[in-house]
């Protein structure tokens, strides 16, 4: 059985990304080539740049490639604010016990690409999100760490108070987590759980062709 979860829409997730400078191969004095550093690992400039670079090329061979460039244009900081708080996440559901199996992510998927018309008509709304071919499963799976997450505080992800008893409980995760951002992609704010202008609500970070997920 599937649940309707509130979606994202395209339009709002182009506005995360603004023009921006292109990403240079400088780190910070202190990290070298660090494009951030979070619990004591480093995200380096070169990781960041093969995520975007992937998001590029995808992005390229579209039919609307001059659209979807236009409307990712400050790719770098949205990347990095994933790549961020994905291990966030990540520490969050282990420390809570929350896993999701290959199998969880595969139904999820195959029931976003249903609700889309197909798996070529889904990776294309993805792409317009700036999320790559080849990461979309990994987001699939952080859309399922969040609902794990949720429902071992008892939170609601489909109503205002459960989204911030979800983010109060990721915030303190994050402040134990030593996060150093290289100010040139901004600054990490563990309060929000999010990087400096990227304003748009991580909570909400799914496509509009992905509403329903399995429960």
């Amino acid at each position: 059985m599937f649940r309707r979860r509130t979606a994202l829409p395209v339009s709002a997730a182009a506005a995360l990304l603004a023009a921006a400078p292109l990403l240079t191969a400088c780190g910070t004095d202190a990290h070298p080539g660090a494009a951030a550093v979070v619990d004591g690992q480093r995200i380096t400039v070169a990781q960041l740049q093969s995520r975007v670079q992937d998001v590029r090329s995808a992005q390229e061979k579209s039919p609307q490639a001059a659209q979807l460039v236009e409307n990712t244009g400050r790719l770098g900081p949205a990347t990095l604010n994933g790549m961020i708080f994905d291990r966030v996440l990540e520490r969050n559901a282990k420390d809570a016990g929350v896993t999701v199996s290959r199998s969880d992510v595969q139904k999820w998927r195959a029931a976003a690409e249903r609700s889309a018309g197909g798996a070529e008509r889904l990776k294309q709304m993805w792409l317009q999100q700036a999320i790559a071919p080849g990461e979309i499963d990994a987001v699939v799976r952080n859309q399922l760490l969040l609902d794990g997450v949720a429902k071992h505080i008892g939170a609601d992800r489909g109503q205002p108070q459960g989204q911030q008893q979800l983010a109060t409980e990721l915030a303190r995760t994050s402040r134990k987590m030593g996060i150093d951002v290289n100010p040139r992609y901004g600054k990490w704010d563990d309060g929000q759980v999010i990087l400096g202008q990227t304003k748009e609500p991580w909570v909400k970070n799914v496509s509009g062709a992905a509403e329903q997920q399995q429960t």
